[in-house]
């Protein structure tokens, strides 16, 4: 049996017509991976770094490349590493996110799509679409998940319409007393499910 992993190497880093490659990252894809993210929460989430949010980020290796069930995907141009998305095994927590939602998506069977950032520069030619693809594909292929979560920030310029095209809503933060996190929390389709998939 190929393992997730290997399946998912297997059919990466095919280059499309605009020259760009999807491929599960390496150890040398970190350091571009890396930057992707931070100039992301910096940039766009206007958030800086913050351990307890983003500690992920400067243990690309511990987080997504070690464990069996975890992945993290890199989209190059040229030399350079222009997008990113992974998976985790853990569903959100709570607090600081509403208990229901902690409950409805328990981490172990929860395969959480996460650090989905194309470089301006490179937005509009379809690479998140091919990155949560490939993610769920990897969810599937791993074996034991049965719900697919994410969660967005709608400040983010076309985060939310993107999401809402792809994925169901399971709740809206900013309708909650106080507007919890300002954050909406979605499920896509898991593979195969005879759902719609991205």
């Amino acid at each position: 049996m190929v393992s997730a992993t290997a399946g998912a190497r297997a059919q990466d880093a095919r280059e499309d017509a605009g020259g760009y490659a999807l491929r599960t990252a390496t150890a040398q894809d970190l350091g571009g991976a890396r930057a992707v993210m931070l100039d992301t929460v910096y940039g766009d989430l206007k958030s800086g770094y913050v351990p307890h949010w983003h500690a992920d980020i400067i243990d690309l290796e511990g987080t997504y490349l070690r464990p069996g069930r975890c992945t993290l995907l890199v989209v190059r141009h040229g030399d350079e590493v222009v997008a990113t998305g992974a998976v985790r095994d853990r569903g959100p927590q709570a607090p600081p996110n509403p208990p229901w939602v902690a409950d409805r998506f328990p981490s172990g069977s929860t395969a959480q799509l996460c650090r989905i950032y194309v470089r301006p520069e490179h937005r509009r030619h379809g690479l998140a679409r091919r990155l949560v693809r490939a993610l769920a594909d990897f969810a599937d292929r791993a074996g034991g998940y049965t719900r697919l979560y994410l969660h967005t920030d709608p400040a983010v310029p076309g985060a939310e319409p993107f999401w809402r095209s792809l994925a169901e809503e399971v709740c809206d933060e900013r309708a909650l007393p106080g507007g919890g996190q300002g954050i909406v929390h979605f499920e896509l389709p898991m593979p195969g499910s005879g759902r719609r998939t991205p």
